[in-house]
């Protein structure tokens, strides 16, 4: 055989082995379970569509105590509390997952805006007090000294507000990012709702930016160390400006987004889980940084309208956070394991795999569109390597990893089976109909059986840097699943279950 012919043979096999790795996975199946997930979170009064059947009503005196209806609203991962930071983000996430790739997502783009409108229901809700935003419904302290059902935990259920007087801009401010970006997936279906949740969006935001302060002053003793806002909340105002900007088209919120980047453009030092952690603010993204989505939203937005002018920082802060992704920039700031799973500090990875993936193809959407390359030093990127970068770490949670496991329940033949959950691990209501008490669902927890409720499309935080998983209820930081990882994913999978092989 001639070098030709065996370079064509090793082409040939190559392809296969692409076109065997892209059909292994089902995205579409992934996409509906993925959605399927957020009914299993779901607070309050269950709908007669409710697919999670284990699942019943709960919280549905959340407020009353006040003399204001909290009921709904997601519970954001295997405890029984509401933390409106985080559910915010995640709500803020699936919105941007439905704008970007609704149109890839077929009959599941009506189950989506369905998730995306359990949350902002409540987020009326808990906004609908003027000068008041609700942030925290539960005690974390006591829900998670017990192991009980959402239905039927007895723990105070107490109300948690940020003020004029006691601020928590960071909060509202993502909560207004959330409602925006909703007003925008809910135009074409409800233009009454979509109006309402705009209004209500803009509102919010001048209350945020209006009393200035971070609600680790205001609240602290309640949301830390759970979701202690590390960053400082002037992420979140910007955020929330470039959602508006995109909802209204108006200047005073672009003014607002250019105007204000220079805040964001500080060294973040953090102490996650002991180790101290430096980095770029540019590289930055999740429930409690924004920077990183910041800068690939406006940088769409701006070049749109045409603002080329403005550009600066945007875009080059983008190229930035792609060049620290990327495993062969020669910036490269976060880890793979062994596998090709990224890595960043902190517990629950997979919240930095789903959040950076999705960046990474909505930025691969504007370098395709506007013809443009990334460099990174002599590294030279193109849209297609965001694209094959972001599959690469849908494919490791669907399967395609050294354990050849799937990380979201429910799909694939070997999942996660005892994840950090409560209502997962506890019998349903329909096997014990009798009260489980807070210490009475210990036994469940420590049981080494599989959990007897399967939370669909539940993805966990995934694996050790090794590319290990010991499938422990105890071991939360792995084994727990969070609506902030989920959110992200929903786009991901959208994108790939129209283009299975790009």
């Amino acid at each position: 055989m001639s070098l030709l012919e065996r370079l064509l043979a090793l082409a040939w096999m190559m392809a296969m082995v692409a076109v065997m790795r892209v059909a292994s996975h089902d995205y579409g199946d992934a996409l509906s379970k993925s959605i399927l997930f957020f009914e299993g979170q779901r607070s309050g009064k269950l709908p007669s569509t409710q697919r999670i059947t284990w699942r019943k009503d709960s919280a549905l005196n959340d407020g009353h105590q006040i003399g204001v209806d909290l009921v709904g609203g997601y519970y954001d991962a295997g405890d029984n509390v509401k933390f409106n930071f985080p559910m915010a983000f995640s709500t803020t996430m699936l919105a941007w997952s439905v704008t970007e790739f609704g149109k890839f997502m077929g009959p599941d783009q009506q189950r989506a805006l369905e998730a995306i409108q359990w949350a902002t229901d409540y987020f009326l809700k808990a906004t609908s007090i003027p000068g008041f935003v609700f942030a925290l419904v539960g005690d974390p302290y006591a829900d998670h000294s017990c192991w009980e059902r959402p239905e039927d935990m007895d723990t105070p259920r107490t109300p948690y507000a940020v003020s004029k007087t006691f601020p928590g801009s960071e909060v509202s401010g993502e909560i207004a990012a959330a409602l925006a970006a909703a007003s925008i997936v809910f135009r074409p279906k409800n233009l009454g709702y979509s109006a309402r949740l705009l209004k209500r969006a803009k509102m919010i935001f001048d209350f945020a930016d209006t009393y200035r302060g971070s609600y680790n002053v205001s609240l602290g003793q309640w949301v830390c160390p759970f979701y202690c806002d590390f960053s400082g909340y002037e992420d979140e105002l910007v955020w929330g400006a470039a959602w508006l900007y995109r909802a209204t088209k108006a200047p005073n919120y672009r003014n607002y987004v250019v105007d204000n980047a220079k805040h964001l453009s500080k060294i973040l030092v953090r102490n996650i889980d002991g180790a101290t952690y430096s980095g770029g603010s540019f590289a930055e993204f999740g429930w409690d940084a924004k920077h990183a989505g910041i800068n690939v939203l406006v940088s769409q937005l701006l070049l749109r309208s045409n603002t080329t002018n403005l550009l600066d920082p945007f875009i080059p802060n983008a190229d930035k956070f792609v060049c620290t992704v990327l495993p062969e920039s020669p910036t490269l700031s976060v880890s793979y394991s062994p596998g090709g799973l990224l890595f960043k500090p902190g517990g629950s990875n997979m919240q930095h795999t789903t959040t950076l993936s999705f960046l990474l193809l909505v930025y691969s959407l504007y370098l395709n569109q506007a013809n443009k390359l990334i460099y990174c030093g002599n590294v030279v990127a193109n849209s297609s390597r965001l694209v094959e970068m972001a599959r690469s770490q849908v494919d490791y949670i669907l399967g395609s990893n050294p354990l050849n496991m799937s990380y979201m329940v429910g799909y694939g033949q070997k999942y996660p089976q005892r994840i950090h959950h409560r209502g997962s691990s506890l019998p349903s209501i329909d096997q014990i109909p009798e009260h489980i008490d807070c210490q009475g669902g210990s036994a469940y927890f420590n049981s080494d059986k599989p959990n007897p409720n399967l939370l669909i499309g539940a993805v966990v935080g995934g694996p050790d840097m090794e590319d290990s998983y010991a499938d422990s209820r105890a071991d939360f930081v792995h084994s727990e699943p969070t609506t902030y990882i989920n959110a992200p994913l929903v786009g991901l999978l959208a994108y790939f279950r129209s283009h299975p092989s790009s």
